[in-house]
Order: C-alpha cells, then structure tokens, then sequence
C-alpha cells in the first residue's frame, strides 16, 4: 500500500482525508518528511495525523548526531523531551543515508538503554536496513537476532519482521541482502519453517535470496534430521532457478545418506547409466524420483527438462526418469512413446527402462508382451536383475501361469538373487491351489537355506494348503517353526492355523492355540468363534 501510495500521492492525499477523522481506525498515517507524503502505519505503534509534541527536535537531534553527538550530549540537549515513535523514526529516517549510518546506531542504542524506550519492530526494521544499506552486516544481524529473539512467542509475530522489513525497504532505499540475513538468522536458530515461510514470501515480492542462504538453511535442515524439508528447500531452490554448487550438493549427499536412500539412486543409476555418476546427478536423480513417488509426475517431468537444459542430467537418465513417471501414472501408451522417443534420441535401452515396461505390461494383464520384451533385454545383452524377476514370477503365478513363474523363478536363483515376499507369497498361494502344497513346502525350505526372510503371510499360505490337504501335523510343523523362528504370529497367523486344524478336525488342538493367542492378549476374531463352535 505505501509503495502504491509514493506513486501515486494524490490518492495517498485522498485516503489520508477519508481515515483521517474515522472514529475507528485499525491503521493511521504518519507523515514523513524525508518522503514528503504520509504513510499507512499500524495503530499500535501510535502513529497519528497531528503533530506530536516534542517533534521539533528530530531536525536538532539529527544535526547534532552528525556533528559527532554522544549519549552524554543527547541526555544534556534531549533528557526532557518524551519520546515517541514518530520522533524517534524520523531521526532515523533523517539519518538513513550510508554516512550517518553510525550516528542512526548511536540514536537508536541511546533511545533504549538511556530513555528505556522500547523499540518497535517497525524501529528496527528502518535500522536494519539502514546499517545494511551502509555495509555494517555484524550491527544488522546483531539486530536482527535480538529482534527476531523478541518476538518469538509467536508465528504471526515472527512473521511481522517479514513484513515490515518489505513496508520499510522503500523508505531507506536498502539493499535486498537484508532478506538473506533475516533468513540466515532464522536459520541460526533453528526456526526452519519460519525461515522457508519467509523465503517463499519475499520471493513472490520479487526479493530472490542468494545460493549462500538457501545452503544455510539446507544446511541447518539436515543437521537437524528434517529431510522432507530438506527436499522441498532443495525443490524450492529448481523452481525460482537458483541452481547448486558443491556445497550443496554435499549437503543433500549428507541428507540422503541419514535417509538412507543413496544406495538405492545409485543402484537406479547404475542400471540406466552403466557407470557411476557425479553426486549432482545422483542427487538431481533423487529429487526427481521423490517428487514423481509423491504422485506429482507432470511436476517431475518439467523439472528433468530444466535440468537437461542445464546439463545437470544426463540425457538417458532424463529418458529413463521420464518413463519411470508414465509408469507411474499407469500410462502405458506415454510410456511406450517416451520410450520410443529415447531410442529415437541415440540412446540404448536399459535394464531399468525395460523393468519398468515388463511392471505395467504385467498390471495391465499382457503377460506375452511382458515376456517379449524380456526377451529383447536378453538378446542386447542386458541383464535382469531382481525386481525384473519379482514382477515375472508374481504377476504369472496371479494370471495362473504358474509353470511360467516357476520358470522364472529357477532363472533367478541360477542368477544369484533371491526373490521377494510378495512373489514367493504369490507362488505358494497358486502352488496349494494347484494341489502341490509339499512342493510349495520343499520351495520354502530351499529358500530359508540361502537366507530367504518370510514373512507372517508366506506362513499362513503355507498353513491354509496344508489345512485343505488335512495335514494337521504339517500345519502344527509351521506353527511352530514361526513361533521358533519367527516372524512372531499374529492374528492373521492364528486365524489360519485354528481355521486349518478345524478342517483337519482337530478341535482340542485348535482351542490350545486359541488359548495360547489369549494368552498374548490377542482378541480372537469372528470367523475363529464361528470355527470353534462349529466343531
């Protein structure tokens, strides 16, 4: 509004007659010389219209400070004058220029240790701009800190230096650095979302911060163990095109190795790449991905094309993000094109790409096509590794081909890898449907020699086939070994094993578990009632 006001003073003259006699103002204006119109300020620093007593002296306070005036010769000239906001602003306005800098921080100290005058925000923020605009950066975050510090008992507080240090920065005609110190302090002191909040808010206003206070901040962030925000900063950063240097990429390097994601993009790279890549593309690589993971791929595209404009992305990794995020929205035909458009482009199909592609071949139902495509990754030489597999053998042994899963899943063990809970789950469901529970059985137990880990669920269906072949026995078996080995069961392992032994007709042996399972103060289920009162 003041900004609108210094442009245009007619219609400043104008709304300083229509508020200037309302009986109930939420702002005033204040008439300031240096600028020649009035200013909107808020009604609780006691701004008024009418020339306030005692405002004669800012011209002789002002002369006299220049001239080398010190606390002593302030309290000799000034002790009887009160002091107000508009006479202490003005001083400071008249002493704005980067020469008077010194004598302003004479006032203003002098006004609050000698006169126990508290300064207002609005006080500070002309001082703080004053002593930045004249290059007296330890004064201004000295001020800064102690205001910030001040005013911390609350967000709305903290973010009224934000905005006053915007309506004021005008006023003295200050230097944008004065956001980048306010930011860094807000750093310091480990008011990260203040400090994001004010970044994203003197940026809409056209005051971008420097490379040096964003890594600040990511810096504070990571230390802190707040990776997701360290992300979004990192994210925030690509948006407004302030693009990182070394520093910054050791400090997400640093984040993603808390996190425990670094060894997973490089495995991603690994596989699109061939070879190790800069910690800028392993970092970029990672940025992308979390932002089409949070189902955000069209944002995560257009940010793959800036970096490539920018090469701080190689190309085939672009390619193969940009399949990723088609993948991701389901978008078979998208992907297809960008896969296409890759090879078009002089780059080799890669493992990772044609993973992706066998995933959503095989969630859209065309196993064939899947398995061709397959094929072609072998014929270029390239090798499957252990998703490639896991999606082969889950989504055959689902479709009911399940001598295609087992075929895959013996490739997969002569390749060394072990295949996942999901798959080796979805195998023994089809293998007891299909009648072959002991070779469901003698599977797991090859697995559990070479280090497999199942889960509760892979017990359940193994009990659940032992149960319809009436193995009680069997059943018992596995009950135990999870008990023993573990993972401990829970109510869906409970329910399977009482269910099994009741189509066994073993009722004596389903209520021991049944009581084993109160025991462990696990509530027993409807269906396990029904069973037991069934039998």
């Amino acid at each position: 509004m003041n900004r609108l006001f210094r442009s245009h003073r007619s219609l400043a003259l104008l709304v300083f007659r229509k508020f200037r006699d309302s009986p109930r103002q939420e702002v005033e204006f204040a008439y300031v010389r240096d600028c020649g119109i009035p200013l909107l300020r808020p009604v609780a620093e006691r701004f008024c219209t009418k020339k306030e007593e005692g405002v004669e002296v800012i011209g002789p306070t002002s002369n006299m400070l220049r001239k080398g005036g010190n606390w002593e010769s302030l309290d000799a000239c000034f002790k009887s004058v009160e002091l107000s906001n508009q006479i202490v602003d003005g001083v400071l306005l008249n002493l704005k220029e980067p020469v008077d800098a010194k004598k302003a921080l004479v006032f203003f100290h002098w006004c609050s240790r000698c006169r126990n005058y508290q300064h207002k925000v609005w006080s500070y923020g002309l001082m703080i701009h004053i002593l930045v605009r004249a290059g007296l950066l330890v004064d201004a975050r000295v001020l800064l800190e102690s205001v910030v510090l001040k005013n911390s008992e609350s967000e709305a507080s903290l973010f009224a230096i934000v905005e006053t240090l915007l309506d004021t920065y005008e006023a003295v005609l200050s230097n944008p650095r004065v956001f980048d110190f306010l930011v860094q302090t807000y750093s310091k002191l480990r008011m990260f979302d203040m400090a994001l909040r004010a970044t994203t808010y003197v940026g809409e206003r056209g005051f971008l911060l420097s490379l040096t206070s964003f890594n600040t901040l990511l810096h504070v962030v990571q230390r802190s163990d707040q990776n997701n925000l360290v992300w979004k900063i990192y994210e925030y950063m690509f948006v407004k095109r302030i693009y990182p240097n070394q520093w910054t990429v050791e400090i997400m390097v640093n984040a993603m190795c808390k996190e425990g994601s670094l060894l997973k993009v490089v495995d991603v790279l690994d596989r699109i790449h061939g070879k190790r890549c800069s910690p800028t593309m392993i970092v970029n690589t990672a940025l992308t991905h979390r932002i089409i993971d949070e189902n955000r791929a069209e944002e995560g595209i257009i940010l793959l094309k800036r970096m490539l404009q920018k090469n701080m992305i190689l190309d085939d990794i672009a390619c193969s993000i940009t399949v990723y995020a088609h993948c991701k929205m389901g978008s078979l035909q998208l992907a297809y094109d960008s896969y296409e458009d890759m090879l078009n482009r002089g780059q080799c199909m890669n493992s990772y790409v044609c993973t992706l592609l066998i995933g959503l071949l095989c969630r859209e139902g065309s196993i064939e096509d899947a398995n061709r495509l397959m094929q072609e990754m072998l014929l270029a030489g390239l090798n499957p590794y252990d998703e490639t597999y896991n999606l082969l053998i889950e989504w055959c042994s689902r479709l009911g081909r399940l001598e295609e899963s087992l075929a895959f899943y013996n490739q997969m063990l002569d390749k060394g890898f072990l295949p996942s809970c999901s798959a080796v789950n979805e195998m023994i469901v089809q293998l007891c449907k299909a009648g072959n529970v002991e070779s469901a059985n003698n599977t797991l137990t090859v697995l559990l020699d070479k280090g497999f880990i199942p889960d509760e669920l892979t017990y359940s269906n193994l009990i659940d086939g032992f149960g319809r072949a009436g193995k009680f026995q069997e059943v018992l078996k596995l009950y135990h070994e999870m008990e023993w080995r573990g993972p401990s069961p829970s109510l869906v392992a409970y329910t399977a094993v009482i269910r099994s032994l009741c189509q066994c007709k073993k009722s004596e042996e389903a209520e021991k578990v049944l009581t084993v399972m109160q025991e462990k103060s696990l509530l027993p289920s409807g269906e396990i009632f029904e069973l037991i009162l069934k039998k």
